[in-house]
């Protein structure tokens, strides 16, 4: 029975990415006592069966999120690991080079007006919805594809070309993903891993697989998404940019959250992680442009719609109010993105005048956009909103949007 409980302790803390030192703070903090009276030798103890918790079993077990059997019992029996970025790949190779390279060699030139055309691209995702933007999008990225296969160039230059396919199907597949059509946003993020990958980029890939594990989270594969942005976290390694890793670890709060209460300790320490890895950040630190929208204040959105999902609106609605303040209203989806996670909160927190005015806006802002994302958040609005019907300003909501 040691040797089970030494080897389930280890695995559970691998599972994790934790060090034995990491876990032993983390069980001394369930256990709320200070000074960290058990370090990494007592762990390590553990987990070679030199050694039994006892009186530590239960805050083992809080610290790992696992009921006290899976620390006591036997292992499982067949246990898969955990995937990788390798296992989004997509099938076959189809950034493969054709037989011949005969074609018209290119340079640098060519590379960098792929990259001023996926800049452009980007800035117009900004303000434009996917169902407006798909087309050009997914034309960019065969025409990327294709210039990087039937073209003769340097290794250097393919090795950007590379990068710029990356980065263009990050984008393209976030734009398929808004307009609604996520079996083509997950092949085109598959092939855009295996472009980053191909290129030596980590941090590109990690950005990719964190998209992704965004898109499988909201759309019914939680676990999913959760095993793959915990890998994106992994595979870019801590040698990743401060707000690279600020990103994955949003990404993976999100997915934490979306698993449910029980996973409610592991969201709120992903949030802190992602606040502390951009708090690294400085003006010494280079990091990748595609990166310049993530900043505090995006850190602070993500932590309202993690308050908003675990129903804690008493959190949630003052950090939206202070987002919205200061956000940019040209930008027209993700104001109605932002006003539709105000209105749930402010439904939770029992106000619900104030919830359909806000509704009110969220479907006036939608009407026009072309974004699969905000219908799905109105539907979500006025689902949360029946349970008022009763109340006049929200009949009225209801009713007109019916």
């Amino acid at each position: 029975m040691g040797g089970n409980i030494g080897a389930n302790i280890r695995r559970l803390r691998e599972q994790r990415g934790w060090s034995q030192a990491r876990l032993a703070h983390e069980t001394c903090r369930a256990a709320g006592v200070a000074g960290d009276p058990i370090g990494r030798q007592e762990i390590s103890r553990y987990e070679t069966g030199k050694r039994k918790p006892r009186e530590w079993l239960p805050f083992l077990a809080a610290a790992l999120e696992v009921p006290t059997e899976a620390i006591t019992g036997p292992p499982p029996a067949l246990e898969l690991p955990p995937p990788s970025l390798t296992d989004y790949l997509p099938a076959g190779d189809p950034l493969a080079p054709l037989k011949s390279r005969e074609g018209r060699r290119i340079g640098t030139g060519a590379v960098a007006d792929l990259r001023q055309r996926v800049h452009g691209l980007r800035l117009a995702d900004d303000v434009i919805a996917g169902g407006d933007l798909i087309r050009p999008a997914l034309r960019e990225l065969r025409s990327a594809v294709k210039l990087y296969r039937e073209t003769s160039h340097s290794e250097e230059v393919g090795r950007e070309l590379l990068t710029q396919i990356g980065e263009l199907a990050q984008i393209a597949g976030w734009i398929a993903s808004d307009a609604g059509q996520h079996e083509e946003a997950e092949t085109v993020y598959r092939l855009g891993i295996s472009a980053a990958r191909q290129a030596g980029d980590m941090t590109l890939a990690g950005n990719l697989a964190g998209s992704l594990a965004y898109q499988l989270t909201n759309t019914g594969r939680e676990a999913e998404g959760l095993s793959l942005a915990r890998a994106a976290l992994d595979g870019a390694g801590l040698a990743a940019p401060p707000k690279a890793r600020a990103l994955y670890l949003d990404r993976v709060a999100w997915a934490e959250t979306k698993m449910g209460e029980k996973h409610a300790q592991a969201a709120m320490r992903a949030l802190g992680e992602a606040g502390a890895a951009l708090a690294q950040d400085s003006a010494g630190t280079e990091s990748p442009s595609y990166l310049y929208w993530v900043d505090a204040g995006e850190l602070q959105v993500m932590e309202s719609r993690v308050y908003t999902e675990l129903r804690r609106p008493l959190r949630a609605v003052p950090l939206l109010r202070d987002v919205l303040s200061r956000y940019d209203a040209t930008h027209t989806r993700e104001l109605a993105l932002y006003l539709s996670w105000l209105a749930v909160a402010l439904a939770d927190a029992n106000e619900p005048e104030e919830a359909a005015a806000v509704a009110e806006r969220v479907i006036s802002l939608s009407a026009d956009v072309a974004s699969e994302r905000t219908a799905e958040r109105v539907r979500v609005v006025l689902g949360r909103l029946e349970e008022f019907r009763d109340v006049p300003e929200v009949r009225a909501v209801l009713d007109s949007a019916a």
